[in-house]
């Protein structure tokens, strides 16, 4: 099963020490090598700063376009990991590992790969 580590935390890298930031940089690296190797790796990346983001609504037809989240929060999200595990137990141990729940927190959410879902985002395998 796959699952979505969605990792947030109060400051980005843009806004940590530089000596800080390129230990957690190197964190990151371990843990992502560490997570291929061991055959969970999907897919990960690092968001930019929540003030890069835009916030897209349709309501009646009509988009409306604004700066920023929509939710202000102190913990931002700041990036995610793809992960796959036999089950949530196996999951929980990779997640935990993120480098960035030491400082912030990481939510763990299961990927919907069910047939029906499947099939509505077209995404069924031939």
């Amino acid at each position: 099963m796959k699952y979505l580590c969605l990792i947030c935390a109060e400051t980005m890298m843009e806004g940590m020490p530089a000596d800080f930031a390129a230990s957690h940089f190197e964190a990151y690296r371990r843990f992502t090598t560490e997570i291929r190797d061991s055959g969970h790796f999907v897919a990960c990346n690092r968001l930019l700063p929540p003030d890069n983001a835009t916030t897209i609504r349709v309501r009646h037809g009509s988009v409306s376009i604004t700066d920023g989240p929509y939710v202000e929060t102190k913990e931002q999200l700041g990036g995610y990991y793809v992960i796959e595990a036999r089950d949530l137990n196996e999951a929980i141990q990779v997640a935990s590992r993120i480098p960035g729940a030491t400082l912030g927190c990481v939510e763990l959410r299961p990927i919907a790969e069910d047939d029906v879902t499947l099939d509505a985002l077209g995404l069924r395998a031939a």
